[in-house]
C-alpha cells in the first residue's frame, strides 16, 4: 500500500529524518507530504511512533478528472467495500489547486455519492467514522482514507486547556532538528501547558507518542485485530528507562504550572521534569551545554496592546548568563530578534495556521570550552 504522511510547512526535514530512523529510507517530502510503501503493520507502526507527521493517509486511487462525471467514475472505481460498510459515517476532506474542479464542496458531494453507489446505495451514516481525502492538483486527483482519525498531535495527555498551546507535532519536529539528546540538560522557561518539556522527555526516552490513543484504521474491515497491540508492544520494548539529564520547566503562572504537571503525569513523565513557578528573569539552570527550547508569549497569547519588547529583552538577558547553552524559541512577535539579538539561524514555521519564526542561538561548543 502507498501511505501519505502530511507535515506542517517548514518541518519537512524533521519528518524525513524520522522516517529514515524508522526504516523507510529517505523519501522526498513534496507539497508537505512524504510517501512510503507498507502494509497494515506499517500503518500501525507509523501511527504509534511518528512524532512530526500529522496523519497517516492510505492512498486508494489516483486518476485524472476534468469534469464531475470523470470524478464520479474515478471515485466509484475504488473498491470501497474492502474498507467501509454501508453504515459508515463518511466525512470528506477536500482541496483543489489549479483545477477545473475548483468547487471543493460540490466535488466532495460527487465523491460521497460515488462511494455510496459503490457500496450499493445510500449511506446510513450510523456507523464508524471514515475520513476520505480528495486532493486535486492540476486536475490530477488523489483519493485517500485517513487511518489516524484524530490528528497525530493529539497524544492523549493534554486534557486541560491553556491559552494558545504549541502543537505537539511542531514541538517534536523542532526537537528532532535540534541539538537535544538524553544526555543534555533541557529547559523551557515559558512552559505553559507543558507540551515542550513533555515532548522532550518522550523524545529522550524514546517513548512513542501514540501509545495512549486509538486510531480509525483498527475499524477497517481488512485490518488484522492484533496489528495495533503488536505495534504498541514493540514500541514499549524500545523505551529507555535509564537516567537522563535534568529537564527544567517553569512559568510565571501558577495555573499553567498546575496544568503542565497534570499533563506530565498523564504522559507518565512527571518524575523526569522539574517544575517551578518562576519569572523568566529569574531563570536558573544547572548543567552545561544544554538546550533551551521555548514558545514565549506573543500575539493571541497576550492581552492586546502590551509591549512585548521588555519581556523578550529580559528573556535574552537570562539566557546569556548561560553561554554554553543553545537557545531555540518560536514566536510570531515581529520584534523578537530586535529585542533578543541577531539569531544564528531562523526559519518560518506554522503553529496550526499561525505564521511564526523559529530563532536559534548556538551555545558554546564543548570542544571550545
Amino acid at each position: 500500500m502507498k501511505l501519505l504522511i502530511p507535515v506542517a510547512s517548514g518541518l519537512e526535514a524533521a519528518l524525513k529524518r524520522e522516517l529514515s530512523r524508522l526504516g523507510y529510507g529517505a523519501p522526498p517530502v513534496l507539497f508537505g507530504r512524504a510517501e512510503v510503501e507498507g502494509d497494515w503493520a506499517d500503518v500501525a507502526k507509523l501511527n504509534v511512533r511518528l512524532r512530526a507527521g500529522e496523519r497517516v493517509l492510505l492512498v486508494l486511487g489516483r486518476f485524472r478528472a476534468e469534469t464531475f462525471d470523470e470524478l464520479f467514475e474515478g471515485v466509484r472505481s475504488i473498491a470501497w467495500e474492502e474498507f467501509l460498510t454501508k453504515d459508515a459515517l463518511v466525512r470528506l476532506d477536500g482541496k483543489s489547486v489549479k483545477s477545473k474542479l475548483g468547487a471543493v464542496k460540490a466535488a466532495g458531494g460527487v465523491a460521497k455519492k460515488a462511494i455510496a453507489t459503490r457500496l450499493g446505495g445510500t449511506l446510513s451514516e450510523r456507523g464508524e467514522r471514515a475520513v476520505v481525502g480528495l486532493s486535486v492538483l492540476e486536475d490530477n486527483v488523489t483519493v485517500t482514507l485517513d487511518t489516524s482519525g484524530d490528528g497525530l498531535h493529539k497524544r492523549g495527555y493534554r486534557v486541560l486547556t491553556y491559552e494558545a498551546p504549541l502543537r505537539e507535532t511542531v514541538a517534536a519536529a523542532v526537537l528532532e532538528d535540534s541539538f537535544y539528546r538524553a544526555e543534555k540538560p533541557f529547559a523551557d522557561p515559558f512552559a505553559g501547558s507543558g507540551t515542550i518539556p513533555i515532548e522532550a522527555v518522550l523524545y529522550a526516552r524514546s517513548i512513542a507518542p501514540g501509545l495512549m490513543r486509538e486510531f480509525d484504521f483498527t475499524r477497517f474491515a481488512p485490518v488484522p485485530k492484533d496489528v495495533l497491540p503488536r505495534a504498541k508492544e514493540e514500541a514499549r520494548a524500545e523505551i529507555y528507562t535509564g537516567p537522563i539529564a535534568p529537564v527544567f520547566a517553569s512559568d510565571l503562572s501558577p495555573r499553567a504550572v498546575g496544568i503542565a504537571k497534570e499533563h506530565a503525569r498523564r504522559a507518565g513523565v512527571l518524575k523526569d521534569i522539574r517544575f517551578e513557578e518562576k519569572d523568566v528573569k529569574d531563570l536558573s539552570l544547572s548543567g552545561r551545554f544544554g538546550v533551551l527550547f521555548s514558545n514565549p508569549p506573543y500575539g493571541e497569547r497576550m492581552e492586546k496592546g502590551r509591549d512585548l519588547f521588555p519581556l523578550y529583552r529580559e528573556f535574552s538577558r537570562a539566557v546569556r548568563r548561560y553561554p554554553d547553552w543553545s537557545c531555540i524559541f518560536l514566536s510570531a512577535y515581529e520584534g523578537a530578534e530586535r529585542a533578543f539579538g541577531r539569531a544564528d539561524r531562523r526559519r518560518i514555521l506554522y503553529n496550526a495556521d499561525l505564521r511564526c519564526e523559529l530563532y536559534t542561538y548556538f551555545g558554546r561548543s564543548p570542544k571550545g570550552s
